[in-house]
């Protein structure tokens, strides 16, 4: 008996839709990344990319649990001396609300050659609705 390992001919992709305002974002991460790898299919490989689309909805009204609202920070840089900005969880969301699920969503990937590919099917809105309807996604609960 052999070991089956799936080949890039052999990938089909589905959609899902995610609400993002019923549960925590660590939580919402993790299930989104598990999505875009594949990991929930029997034929996961890891050197091929079978994952699937993700669409994200109601990141406007993300939850997230503690004081992290306050407490969690978000950095970026200039690139000139003393050009490191600091921003609260709470004015990212209000300014980019899929930034903050796109970076968590990164962080929980596998830091490798498909990450790249894999963040790109992900589709975050701030709403509940998606410009996606027509490729039939089903919902996570």
């Amino acid at each position: 008996m052999k070991t089956y390992s799936q080949k890039q001919a052999e990938v089909k992709r589905e959609w899902w839709v995610i609400d993002a305002s019923t549960m925590p974002l660590g939580k919402l991460a993790v299930i989104v990344a598990d999505k875009l790898m594949g990991k929930s299919k029997i034929t996961y490989t890891p050197h091929i990319d079978n994952g699937d689309y993700v669409i994200v909805v109601n990141a406007k009204n993300l939850v997230v649990t503690g004081d992290k609202m306050l407490s969690k920070k978000y950095y970026h840089h200039s690139g000139f001396p003393g050009g490191l900005k600091e921003l609260k969880l709470e004015e990212v969301i209000e300014k980019d609300p899929s930034r903050v699920i796109k970076a968590a969503v990164k962080g929980m990937l596998p830091k490798n050659k498909l990450a790249a590919d894999r963040l790109k099917r992900l589709h975050v809105f701030a709403g509940a609705e998606h410009t996606h309807a027509a490729q039939n996604p089903k919902e996570i609960k």
